[in-house]
């Protein structure tokens, strides 16, 4: 029994101890933060009237401001900090430094998730303010222009505005961007805009520099081939091309049925035309200049079905043919053209290449 009642006593002290630990820890934790709380309101303090006097510098004051505004994003007081900072370029317009304040707002908002009301700030600083040069943390001179832009061509959708950010980067900051890689995507936002004549001559800029058959694009691999086959396509007669998929069809099946290489051969495109088993990517090789009908039918009688193949679609269509040397199935792949730069070949078809052997 007095065993008994010993350990009882010893739990009850343990319980007591551990609960009255746990109070001091957390009034001491809640002392401390209310420590901190106070020191931060009083630096805030503080600085606010350091900000108010009248022979402050303009360096004193945009490194009081900068202190504040940092003490807020310490404090992730994101609304405070909104308000301040707009308030403080609306109420001092000739601030020098407010296109600075207008990109910590910015980016306050980013930070929120805010992208649209980022985009407007960001936006409002490239066009109604001058640039503004500011000294990083680690000593390095950044551009509030180039800042913005470069989170303008992370959150914009429309195409217009971002075709006029990638041609500011190009032009103003060439040697702080990838500029190959702007044109390709200038190139690509013109072709979204149905500027198609601009597009060439983006694509055309790529083209141009150096690195752009070595360049790799993580979101675009196939960029310096699209772009070659644009150009080349542009440039090119075209007159391999048919009206429509019925024509086009019908010539490539007489010219075998009549055992006609060198006509068959006169239906292939003149770019990028491709000759690869199915498991290849048709971007990886390019043996057009190799390819001539009359090699893989000496000898042989070749056949075809009478119609295109189930997987074909409206805008692309296969014939299976058969009897060829070597890879005896051959699969005949037709394209409908899209190429809205030229309206007289744009929804045309051609015979853009082959696949070797039956279809995986």
């Amino acid at each position: 029994m007095f065993q008994t009642k010993k350990r009882a006593a010893l739990i009850c002290a343990g319980i007591f101890l551990a609960a009255a630990s746990t109070a001091v820890f957390f009034s001491c934790k809640d002392k401390a933060q209310k420590i901190r709380e106070t020191t931060y309101e009083y630096n805030q303090e503080q600085l606010g009237i350091l900000l108010e006097k009248k022979d402050i510098s303009e360096e004193t004051r945009f490194a009081v401001i900068k202190n504040i505004a940092q003490n807020m994003l310490s404090q992730k007081d994101y609304p405070g900090l909104i308000l301040f900072l707009s308030e403080w370029v609306e109420n001092h317009p000739d601030d020098k430094y407010n296109a600075y304040w207008l990109l910590v707002t910015a980016n306050t908002y980013l930070e929120i998730d805010s992208k649209p009301v980022a985009e407007y700030y960001f936006e409002r600083i490239i066009n109604n303010y001058n640039d503004l040069m500011i000294t990083s943390n680690s000593g390095e001179r950044l551009s509030v222009h180039f800042m913005s832009l470069q989170h303008l061509i992370q959150i914009s959708q429309n195409p217009t505005n971002r075709i006029s950010y990638f041609n500011q980067l190009i032009t103003r900051f060439p040697d702080k961007v990838k500029i190959t890689e702007l044109y390709v995507r200038l190139a690509l936002e013109y072709e979204k805009e149905g500027e198609w004549a601009l597009a060439l001559r983006a694509f055309r800029q790529f083209l141009a520099q150096d690195d752009a058959s070595t360049i790799r694009i993580s979101d675009l691999p196939n960029a310096f081939a699209n772009a070659r086959q644009f150009v080349d396509f542009y440039n090119s007669s075209k007159n391999w091309t048919f009206e429509t998929l019925d024509e086009l069809v019908a010539a490539v099946k007489k010219a075998i049925s009549t055992y006609n290489p060198g006509q068959l051969d006169s239906y292939k495109s003149r770019v990028n035309f491709f000759n690869i088993s199915w498991r290849q990517d048709e971007n990886s090789s390019n043996p057009q200049a190799t390819f001539y009908a009359s090699d893989y039918m000496r000898g042989n009688r070749i056949r075809f079905n009478d119609t295109l193949d189930e997987i074909s679609t409206p805008t692309e269509a296969y014939l299976r043919t058969w009897g060829w040397t070597n890879s005896k199935v051959w699969y005949f792949y037709f394209r409908k053209i899209n190429f809205p730069v030229d309206p007289k070949v744009h929804g045309n078809w051609e015979w853009a290449g082959i696949y070797y052997g039956d279809k995986m």
